[in-house]
């Protein structure tokens, strides 16, 4: 619950504000039975019409003031709850923004979005109801017996007897809740999982005619869910027809007794009315601490997972720039004998999928150079670790082995901005957004009209941007879904290409390109950038054959790396590719 409290005592002026004119409300509430009391015994027998007119006047002031101060008070705690839950999102997106590749892979991308969302909002309810009911209750509850306690101790005893067994069964019962809403949670990322999978996939789900499949996958998932938060809200609804009955049995005895004790002449008759009245209030506030322990029992599983991604640890800080972490070779790029594996680093339930924390080699002493202004072009089976080799290059991961240095230098010892300023890329899968184009090109780096123009053209995307209506104000929809494949990838070179990048990275990023484009846009690379440096993953050779040098991969391991006409001379690994794609034409 640190985390919960780190943001409340943010805002302690307000918060205490809103307890204070809240015990205020609960305070006066306490004295609206007691005013009854003393109108039926002490001012009706007196047979006077303006004291008891007097007296149920200040009656309706203090019930107005209960009211205007509770309402005062609850707008309070909303607002604070509302700031609190605000910065703690947004401290949370950022946090999440700065994970590394290994930890996002560790909480995984459904279990993120579940804790910004049901998570934070499991927090937001707590922290509200801890500042209206978490005060008004205890008040009530203590308030009201200790009056009772001043009206007629016999018949308060009752309470005090029963008070204390009550709060022992709710706070028992609430500790055994924080585990079961934490499986809840865990199974909220599951369906979110689920959710996010159909979302994204649904033509494939459709044109496979998959749907009921999918239906009877979610329906799975869903039931676990709703187990799972069947079984938490059964143990946490035992306190509540539990207190009711108790309280209900204490209400009887009041009644028996007080009438006892009328009779006998020990007590009086709006002492019983009043400790009926009580009998309610009391009820109401350990009801309402039942509810407290309840969110709290939710706001603390959610707590602790928001807790664990905002106290993860950089796990890639900058290192500092010695002779030691310079490159001997001098060239621009170089991967020097890199071998990485995909580990599991959160400290999270969700990376029990990495077994024992390990998996097989992504990339296996991988080495090669780069010149500055030369172009890569990296080819292979799909899975023989192209898109690593980009992941490492912009230190997404860290190899566990070796070395990757730009301009000389290991990328370990540049800060993650500084590294990536350098860098133009498209990514396989990359991401249309819900904005004009001209606004997909820029993406928020604040670049002139005239560079989204050219670089549009450079990428062969001025043409049939031009044909949309509102041209470069033409806005895409989510993922690009009114954008042909071939129309969304040249709006993502243009992207790559807008901020005249040092280093570009196509991967895999001309797949859906006609070949008469393809050519067009190697063409215009080579003539308009000739002095960027180029990594260019393909699985088309005719793409790379321009190329300066070309790797060869398979299972992660480099076969072969040299020209188009070398490669052609002494790897068979890639003359066979090339006959396979190009036959007709060797």
């Amino acid at each position: 619950m640190k985390t919960i409290w780190r943001y409340m005592k943010l805002r302690l002026g307000r918060i205490g504000l809103s307890v204070s004119v809240k015990l205020l409300a609960s305070v006066l509430e306490l004295l609206i039975p007691y005013i009854l009391e003393h109108i039926i015994d002490r001012v009706v027998p007196g047979g006077r019409a303006g004291p008891v007119v007097g007296w149920g006047a200040l009656m309706v002031v203090v019930a107005l003031l209960v009211r205007q101060t509770n309402i005062f008070a609850n707008m309070t705690a909303v607002s604070v709850s509302r700031d609190c839950i605000e910065r703690l999102r947004q401290d949370l997106f950022v946090r999440t923004a700065r994970l590394s590749g290994s930890q996002t892979d560790a909480f995984t991308l459904p279990s993120l979005i579940s804790r910004m969302t049901s998570d934070s909002y499991n927090v937001q309810n707590f922290i509200t109801a801890t500042q209206t009911i978490g005060i008004r209750a205890p008040i009530l509850l203590v308030g009201g017996i200790a009056l009772t306690l001043t009206m007629d101790p016999v018949l308060a005893s009752i309470l005090c007897v029963m008070a204390p067994v009550l709060l022992c069964v709710v706070v028992f019962v609430s500790r055994k809740g924080v585990p079961l809403y934490d499986k809840v949670q865990q199974q909220m990322d599951a369906i979110v999982r689920v959710m996010r999978e159909n979302i994204t996939g649904i033509r494939v789900v459709k044109a496979l005619s998959k749907t009921d499949y999918e239906k009877r996958r979610f329906r799975q998932t869903n039931d676990d869910l709703t187990r799972s938060d069947l079984k938490a809200s059964i143990i946490m609804a035992i306190p509540g027809p539990s207190v009711q009955l108790c309280l209900n049995i204490g209400l009887v005895l009041v009644v028996i007794l007080g009438a006892h004790r009328v009779n006998a002449g020990q007590s009086d008759p709006g002492v019983i009315l009043a400790f009926l009245t009580y009998f309610t209030i009391i009820l109401n506030s350990v009801m309402g601490l039942n509810r407290i322990f309840m969110l709290l029992s939710k706001a603390s599983a959610s707590a602790d997972r928001i807790g664990r991604v905002l106290e993860t640890g950089d796990d890639q800080p900058v290192e500092p720039l010695t002779e030691a972490r310079r490159s001997s070779s001098g060239a621009f790029l170089e991967f020097d004998h890199v071998s990485f594996t995909h580990l599991s680093t959160a400290p999270e339930a969700e990376a029990a999928s990495f077994a024992g924390g390990q998996r097989a080699k992504c990339l296996d002493d991988v080495s090669f150079t780069l010149d500055r202004g030369e172009t890569l072009g990296i080819i292979g089976a799909t899975g023989s670790g192209k898109s690593t080799i980009i992941n490492l290059l912009m230190r997404f991961y860290d190899a566990q082995e070796g070395t990757v240095y730009v301009d000389g230098r290991d990328v370990r010892t540049y800060g993650k901005q500084e590294l990536r300023r350098r860098f133009g890329m498209v990514f396989q899968n990359d991401s249309i957004f819900a904005e004009s184009l001209a606004d997909n090109i820029s993406l928020g780096r604040g670049l002139s009209r005239e560079d989204i123009q050219r670089a549009a053209e450079d990428a062969m995307a001025a043409p049939f941007i031009e044909e949309k209506p509102g041209t470069y104000d033409y806005v895409a929809d989510i993922k690009g879904a009114n954008l042909s494949g071939g129309q969304k990838q040249r709006v993502l070179i243009s992207r790559a290409l807008a901020a005249r990048p040092e280093i570009l990275i196509l991967d895999d990023a001309t797949s859906a390109l006609d070949y008469a484009t393809d050519a067009r846009l190697r063409q215009s690379l080579r003539t308009r950038y000739a002095g960027t440096t180029s990594v260019i993953v393909a699985q088309r050779v005719s793409s790379l054959i321009s190329a300066d040098k070309i790797l060869v991969l398979d299972e992660g391991r480099v076969l072969d790396c040299g020209s188009h006409d070398e490669l052609l001379e002494r790897c068979e690994a890639y003359r066979d590719i090339y006959h396979s794609q190009m036959g007709e034409l060797a």
